[in-house]
């Protein structure tokens, strides 16, 4: 199936560009890559209510996280909050690199966000981010009140490493580790660190996430070949996925990724879970993050937003 004419036209730009792949980079080079590729690449931040920058206490020290209220909210108001873990591969991505996204859930579901800088590797390996994500999950619950946040209706969403973050959040959550949560977003989620299915290993060159470029960031963020297989890295490999709070999974075509979300999203449904798998066959992993040139991220992004209001907003009095 041929990429979106979108997705062709911003591959071509790369290839103009000349662009190196991250996995001849250094950690820091990436970073300086990724921040100035999303630059070009998506659309102007939405206008919200409120933005601000605070800390929560971390295992490691303060966790940098960032605040959001959408538009036609008072500062009094209680709301359902999203926490939002950013993509990168573990290893790049940071507040600002998903800010648009940030912006557009909190006023498409109309809830507050909290986006959630945990710690990146190669500096800090597994499991230093899902302590960070964890930690933050229960500070934001715990400190409702100040936040204007109502603990009943939590919701967890991240996209490629940060969907990886939100699923074993879910799974932290059922088993009591965690608050409780009422929705798991995940976008082109990375579920298990074997690299073991087709599309792991069959993404070459051409689309900015290949095979190769996903070894790279496992290599650097699950360093034991060991930890690969404890489920907070793969949750794909945890025993039972039932119990877990109703997801919505997002995969595309042209991504390694790609079929250990399908797994996924199948078995949460096997497993009893209330899910629903939206493919985009013809996108890139990343899309979702492109909106200024592939305008089917802005349609994922409402989508996603209105199951995510759905879920956060149930039946009753008008949202």
């Amino acid at each position: 199936m041929p990429y979106d004419p979108d997705v062709q036209v911003v591959l071509d730009m790369i290839r103009a560009a000349g662009r190196a792949p991250f996995e001849t980079m250094t950690p820091a080079e990436a970073r300086v890559a990724f921040g100035a590729g999303r630059q070009v690449l998506q659309p102007a931040p939405a206008e919200v209510a409120e933005v601000r920058d605070t800390v929560a206490p971390g295992p490691l020290g303060d966790i940098k996280v960032r605040l959001y209220r959408p538009l036609g909210t008072a500062a009094s108001d209680v709301l359902p909050v999203l926490i939002y873990f950013h993509g990168g591969g573990w290893v790049v991505g940071d507040l600002d690199s998903h800010d648009v996204q940030c912006r557009r859930f909190a006023n498409g579901a109309r809830c507050r966000v909290v986006s959630v800088d945990y710690r990146m590797a190669p500096e800090h390996v597994f499991p230093a981010a899902v302590n960070d994500c964890a930690a933050a999950v229960k500070w934001a619950v715990a400190n409702a009140a100040s936040l204007g946040i109502d603990p009943t209706k939590v919701a967890v969403a991240g996209d490629s490493a940060g969907g990886n973050l939100a699923a074993v959040m879910a799974l932290m959550a059922r088993d009591g580790t965690i608050p409780p949560l009422v929705f798991q977003l995940l976008v082109y989620p990375g579920t298990d660190m074997m690299m073991t299915t087709v599309s792991a290993t069959g993404i070459g060159p051409g689309v900015p996430l290949t095979s190769a470029t996903m070894k790279w960031f496992i290599d650097l963020y699950v360093p034991s070949q060991a930890d690969r297989r404890d489920w907070r890295a793969s949750p794909l490999r945890a025993a039972d996925l039932g119990g877990t709070a109703p997801a919505l999974v997002l995969t595309c075509g042209y991504d390694p990724l790609c079929d250990e979300g399908v797994d996924y999203a199948r078995r949460l449904s096997r497993e009893g879970v209330h899910v629903t798998h939206l493919h985009y066959a013809t996108q890139i992993h990343g899309f979702m993050g492109m909106g200024r040139l592939i305008r089917t991220a802005e349609l994922a992004i409402d989508a996603m937003a209105a199951a995510l209001k759905h879920a956060l907003w149930p039946p009753g009095p008008a949202a």
